[in-house]
């Protein structure tokens, strides 16, 4: 039978340049000249540790971040901006998560939505990827275009695919 999986994997090497034409590009910003500014990658924990002076600092970084990481092929919803920044000293931190693998909540969500679009398919959670099986190929199409339409926040991709 056919089957794919649905994943949602960042490339670190990808991720670890993007921070790094970021770092350099505010560095070279006449508005951040003199300005205390520093981005941190944890690669282990995938955390990401901007620190800066102000608000309106922290705000430019994370867009210069979002749009730099999209023209290296990083989709922007791998950054979790909930956290709120909060001020230690005389700089400004926040605590940016890297979104790395399907949480449970999410593949639960992905799972319904294909069960409820009423495509003949069996969609199974394993871990943090959710593999998607069916009769027919065409099938398998559907689901794919069916979850790039839908907006559940998180970047997916499709591997795996067999026949």
């Amino acid at each position: 039978m056919p089957s794919f999986d649905i994943v949602s994997k960042i490339d670190v090497q990808t991720l670890d340049n993007a921070i790094n034409t970021v770092k350099k590009e505010i560095t070279t910003r006449f508005d951040f000249k003199d300005s205390h500014v520093n981005i941190e990658l944890n690669k282990k924990d995938m955390k990401l540790n901007p620190e800066v002076e102000s608000d309106m600092k922290l705000q430019q970084v994370v867009d210069v971040l979002i749009s730099r990481s999209m023209r290296a092929g990083v989709d922007a919803n791998v950054y979790d901006l909930s956290k709120e920044p909060y001020q230690s000293g005389k700089v400004l931190k926040q605590e940016v998560t890297v979104r790395n693998g399907i949480k449970q909540e999410d593949a639960k969500k992905l799972v319904k939505l294909i069960k409820d679009s009423g495509i003949k398919v069996q969609a199974a959670i394993m871990d943090d990827i959710v593999r998607v099986t069916g009769k027919k190929l065409d099938d398998l199409q559907e689901v794919i275009a069916l979850a790039k339409g839908s907006n559940l926040g998180i970047p997916l991709q499709f591997v795996n695919m067999k026949s």
